[in-house]
């Protein structure tokens, strides 16, 4: 075991955690899912079976990440966000046929609170205010907030706000370069 899990967790069989990975208080990591390499898991989280977790993310306390939830390399989840699987869920009826895949991208940040619908991405490096419920697909770059989320602008990927003019943006404290497209941000190289 080359990972750390406190001893209040619950880590089922057949699942696979990366090294140097850290679990705190009171998890549950289910069969079948997988989290990567140098993850750090806040006290009281779930993960479900099918879940993805990539290398580098840091989830806040108390998330529950449902199956068909993927997240990518360096995500960071804020406390308490919520992601669902199902879009119509009743409690005499079962819809696990009916699970929406959830992808958070490389790099994305969701602000605590908020609540991610099922069936949408969430753009690399995007940034999800606290507090935001998410309905639809989130461009790479954008800065959203609401309910429901909308875009108000874009961000660096070291997190800092961009100012975009015309169809350029500069960031102001590591010097980046975006061009602005019709889809959204593209990091210039």
């Amino acid at each position: 075991m080359d990972y750390y899990a406190h001893e209040s967790c619950y880590i089922d069989e057949g699942c696979a955690i990366g090294n140097d990975t850290k679990i705190w208080h009171f998890c549950h990591i289910m069969s079948g899912s997988k989290i990567g390499e140098r993850c750090t898991i806040g006290q009281n989280v779930l993960i479900a079976p099918s879940v993805t977790v990539g290398n580098g993310v840091k989830i806040q306390n108390n998330v529950s990440l449902y199956t068909c939830v993927v997240i990518e390399d360096d995500v960071f989840l804020g406390p308490s966000c919520v992601f669902t699987n199902v879009i119509n869920p009743r409690a005499f009826i079962e819809r696990k046929d009916e699970f929406r895949p959830t992808v958070v991208k490389n790099g994305a940040t969701i602000g605590a609170n908020a609540t991610i619908i099922c069936g949408n991405s969430i753009g690399r490096y995007a940034l999800v205010g606290a507090g935001a419920v998410v309905t639809k697909d989130v461009p790479d770059y954008a800065l959203i907030v609401g309910s429901p989320a909308r875009v108000i602008g874009y961000v660096c990927c070291c997190g800092e706000r961009l100012e975009v003019r015309r169809e350029f943006a500069r960031c102001s404290r590591c010097a980046k370069e975006y061009r602005n497209t019709t889809e959204g941000l593209e990091e210039l190289l």
